[in-house]
């Protein structure tokens, strides 16, 4: 590859930089990607905030038990159909562009999420009304397996190589976020307008809002312009045809980008949706105290990313993501196994060591999938190897602990298949050899090295 003051001649399909102003260029890349992923996740989580409103409206049963598990089953359908998502958008992504794919996702996204605030009800259309609200659940599925890939690809690309790690922990931060302000919308009004009024016509108001919010993010993506690399490649005719075909003759990078995001699914969700249930249960808290403990942990742990993301710029990522996931052999387990009958402030400790460890390993475990990845199938493997962990063990988790508590009788249970998540990633990363790590070709690496002269 040419020294980077010493860049390709033009002849080599133009080396000149492919912005006047990347500087403004990339901050502009920045807060389109980020504004729209945290309204994607904001529309992808307000349906589990509301899934009793949604089961007593769409799945009403003599058996409340029974409509709200029909109510989660939708919820855990969008989770299995994200890797469909992935295979779908993530090719898009790596042949048509980064920029059209994001603008594709959200628009499916924000346009099916404000759909289910207009659905009629089981009681206005019968069973259509369910029908619908799956049919729109799965175009929010495939819509954000789309979205992590395209958006991670995006940012990197955006980034360059020596800021990865702090560029894609503000897509995890903005995801978190996501997450929070439809949890705090959705508690908000039901404390504001009371169950009654919030099950009749309430829990609309979070769904509707996904139309503004939708269309202010959708028009800053417009005025966005595709990655430096993306359209590097284009200039280079390096634009992989097949990238599924393409990602399929690396098996290797295949399985050591899935089983990196093993326990990265699982601590996600540990933290967002199963801790609730684990404070309730274990810890006797009110719900007061459970959904402010739930938030605190969520917010406490965004703050961290971008630090630990920029961290990983600074030390090497593989090391310090390994140093995570073998802290995360120790915090979730022990979590589980000495919580019940601890002190609060002794709870408190692993908790926090559990949020910590969560801060950690997932600000920057995307920009290590970067790593490994050629930039023309990018957008394709991240897609893969993402969302599936995802389906898999981040979408079930709040399943398979609830499932284990309940088979054996015992509350600590749950420490052993945490400790399983853990422990595959710690194998994927120790596996991790330099050799596996991507070197971009030549004229590639030239076009990309004259952009970034302009920033320094």
């Amino acid at each position: 590859m040419a020294d980077s003051e010493s860049p390709a001649p033009e002849s080599q399909n133009d080396v000149r930089p492919i912005h006047p102003d990347v500087k403004s260029a990339r901050r502009r890349a920045f807060l389109g990607a980020n504004a729209g992923h945290a309204i994607e996740f904001y529309d992808y989580g307000v349906y589990g905030f509301l899934a009793a409103y949604m089961a007593a409206n769409f799945f009403p049963s003599t058996d409340p038990v029974a409509g709200l598990l029909a109510s989660f089953a939708v919820f855990a359908l969008s989770f299995f159909i994200r890797p469909l998502g992935g295979l779908v958008f993530g090719p898009m992504a790596d042949k048509v562009g980064r920029k059209k794919t994001l603008l594709t996702v959200l628009l499916m996204m924000s346009g099916s999420t404000f759909l289910i605030g207009l659905l009629p009800t089981y009681h206005q259309i019968g069973v259509l009304a369910p029908v619908l609200l799956v049919l729109a659940r799965l175009i929010q599925g495939l819509s954000a397996g789309g979205e992590v890939g395209t958006a991670t690809a995006f940012v990197v690309e955006y980034s360059g190589p020596k800021r990865r790690g702090y560029s894609v922990s503000w897509l995890m931060l903005t995801a978190v976020l996501g997450f929070l302000v439809g949890s705090a919308t959705s508690n908000g009004l039901a404390n504001v307008l009371g169950d009654e009024s919030m099950s009749q016509w309430g829990w609309r108001i979070p769904f509707l809002l996904a139309g503004p919010l939708g269309a202010i993010a959708i028009y800053i993506r417009l005025k966005l312009e595709d990655s430096p690399v993306f359209r590097a490649l284009e200039s280079s005719g390096d634009i992989e045809e097949s990238p599924i075909r393409a990602a399929s003759r690396m098996p290797r990078v295949l399985m050591l980008t899935f089983a990196s995001i093993v326990m990265h699914a699982s601590i996600f969700y540990l933290v967002s949706s199963y801790l609730g249930v684990h404070l309730r249960t274990v810890m006797n808290f009110d719900s007061g105290m459970v959904l402010w403990v739930s938030v605190g942990s969520l917010f406490y742990a965004a703050l961290l990313m971008p630090i630990f993301g920029h961290l990983s710029d600074l030390v090497d990522r593989r090391n310090l993501l390994l140093a995570a996931s073998i802290a995360g052999c120790i915090t979730m387990p022990a979590f589980f196994l000495l919580s019940p009958g601890a002190s609060n402030p002794v709870f408190f400790l692993y908790l926090w060591a559990v949020v910590t460890n969560f801060g950690l390993f997932s600000s920057s475990v995307n920009a290590l999938l970067a790593d490994l990845i050629p930039a023309r199938i990018r957008a394709t493997v991240v897609a893969f190897s993402f969302n599936t962990p995802i389906a898999l063990f981040g979408g079930t988790t709040p399943l398979i602990a609830t499932w284990l508590t309940d088979v054996t009788g015992d509350v600590t249970s749950p420490a052993w298949y945490f400790l399983g998540t853990a422990l595959v990633t710690t194998v994927a990363l120790l596996v991790i050899k330099k050799r596996d790590f991507i070197q971009e070709p030549a004229v590639l690496g030239n076009i990309v090295k004259a952009e970034h002269r302009l920033t320094s």
